[in-house]
């Protein structure tokens, strides 16, 4: 009786990528980045916090508001002379205030984009603007290391602080009370301020120069940013520190919130955006741009994120909508009668039940095998397609040929293009410990049947030396592994005798193990 064909066993390894967590789900759910290109580096987006959620993006000497369902800047406040900084929305969403190089102030009705106001006092350019909650005053912090709180309705400053030894890049207002300020300066040093009392309330030390600062909702925490470490601070403990990020390969330069403050939001000039759960503070997800990020903003309904670079450049990302993610080709529905047809009905006594068996689909390899010929099976092993995308096919069929001693023969009387084929696949995934151990066997009898044959092609030559190099390389980063590997366990040898010293130390004298072996 005839036996079936046992299809070629092809080895399963584990991957190794990126773990798919929810949080990866939903970042990955955006369109493709619409780009735009600014006259100048982009130092602040800010969107703003009624609906359609506008936003408002301050680059060289504009301010200008794009529009969240067109993608295009609608309105365009220039009334500056110089570089303008931090254009900030009030809650309301209707004014917009701006600092810039001339050392002003400048209130702007964002529906008319007429200029109301413009508050003098500062001696620098004014990177920081904002309004404090109860809408009816702005804050500034300016390069002259000077903090100013104004009164929009008469234009007149109310309190300055000048507590700062170096210039102002910072600030954030408290949803929780009208009153309270904080503001981040080069001088590394981050204050809390209320406006009710002359003088900071907290000082907290940062230790690098810092670049954005951030209040959570509920006013008693707050995070700064500086260096490539993000800090989280308690302010109702006194400025303790809860903890420290240390993600980003460069500076960060500009920090918020989204998902309904659950998420915290980084951007820096290592040109990525970083995602943490503020539960625990883990990094959930990344996102990548083309240049190093000045500033972030995303939606207060998390459906648009803007990212500016230094570049110019304006990146707008729109999340995909549910119904275009669930879309799907319409297909004809079987009747009900065809759908059931043969399903319902149980075979009587008497009746001659016939299966239906569909017939096996081989692989390519496999149908060579079936038939013996070794050395197609391998040819079709080692086909651009398979070896590139599924290495693990062409080293089962490897295994299966050295299973049933065909290896030698398949290998044999090869022309200069399969056996450079087979040479490339070697030379490529040589270094990979999941397929080292077959492919040295294999390289090596190919070294025995071809050795005679050295020097007679070029292509053969090159694709063994190639492969002699990459070995080489192998064989060096394995003497540095050991050489890393020997030193650790001399520093972990030495730590386990320091501790038991000590442990011993602690122990009477009685009960030292000397002492036991002297009783013994």
């Amino acid at each position: 009786m005839a036996t079936s064909f046992k299809r070629t066993v092809i080895k399963s390894f584990p991957k190794v990528g990126e773990k798919i967590t929810s949080d990866s789900l939903y970042w990955k759910n955006l369109e493709f980045p619409i780009i735009k290109k600014e006259f100048g580096a982009i130092s602040h987006i800010d969107f703003s916090p009624v609906e359609p959620y506008d936003f408002a993006v301050t680059n060289s000497t504009r301010v200008q508001v794009y529009s969240t369902k067109t993608n295009q800047a609608e309105k365009t406040l220039s009334r500056f002379r110089e570089v303008a900084y931090s254009g900030c929305f009030r809650s309301d969403g209707k004014l917009l205030i701006a600092g810039g190089d001339e050392a002003c102030l400048r209130l702007f009705d964002v529906q008319g984009k007429s200029l109301l106001r413009v508050f003098n006092g500062h001696k620098g350019p004014v990177h920081v603007t904002k309004f404090t909650t109860d809408k009816l005053r702005v804050f500034s912090g300016a390069d002259d290391k000077a903090l100013r709180v104004w009164d929009i309705a008469t234009e007149k400053e109310i309190i300055s602080y000048q507590e700062h030894q170096d210039y102002i890049r910072a600030g954030a207002t408290s949803q929780a009370s009208h009153d309270i300020i904080l503001s981040g300066s080069y001088d590394h040093t981050v204050k809390l301020y209320d406006t009710r009392i002359q003088g900071s309330v907290l000082s907290v030390d940062h230790g690098h120069p810092v670049e954005s600062v951030l209040m959570y909702p509920t006013g008693g925490i707050f995070i700064t940013a500086g260096g490539n470490i993000v800090k989280v601070w308690d302010a109702l403990s006194g400025g303790r520190l809860f903890t420290q990020l240390c993600h980003h390969h460069k500076t960060v330069t500009c920090l918020c919130l989204c998902g309904n403050n659950q998420r915290l939001v980084t951007g820096g000039l290592d040109r990525h955006v970083k995602i943490y759960d503020i539960s625990t503070y883990q990094v959930v997800h990344t996102l990548d741009y083309p240049g190093a990020i000045l500033s972030v903003g995303i939606s207060a309904d998390d459906k648009v994120i803007a990212v500016g670079t230094a570049d110019g450049l304006l990146s707008i990302q729109h999340r995909k909508s549910d119904d275009k993610g669930q879309r799907s080709k319409k297909t004809k529905k079987a009747s009900y009668k065809y759908v059931l047809k043969g399903k319902v009905h149980s075979p009587q006594q008497g009746d001659v039940v016939v299966e239906h068996k569909r017939r096996e689909q081989l692989a390519r390899y496999d149908k060579f095998f079936k038939k013996f010929e070794h050395s197609k099976a391998l040819d079709a092993a080692l086909q651009l397609q398979v070896r590139r995308k599924t290495p693990e096919v062409t080293i089962s069929v490897f295994q299966e040929l050295i299973r049933r001693g065909g290896i030698k023969p398949a290998l044999a009387g090869r022309d200069d293009k399969s056996l450079g084929n087979c040479l490339k696949f070697i030379q490529r995934n040589i270094s990979n410990p999941k397929f080292m151990t077959t492919l040295v066997d294999i390289a090596n009898l190919i070294l025995e049947i071809y050795s005679p044959h050295v020097g007679q092609s070029a292509i053969v030559d090159a694709m063994i030396l190639q492969l002699k190099e990459t070995v080489d390389i192998e064989v060096a980063y394995m003497k540095s592994l050991m050489e890393v590997m020997g030193t650790l366990d001399t520093l972990f040898a030495i730590s386990n005798r320091n501790e038991s010293t000590n442990q011993n130390a602690e122990l009477p004298a009685e009960l030292t193990p000397s002492a036991a072996a002297k009783s013994l």
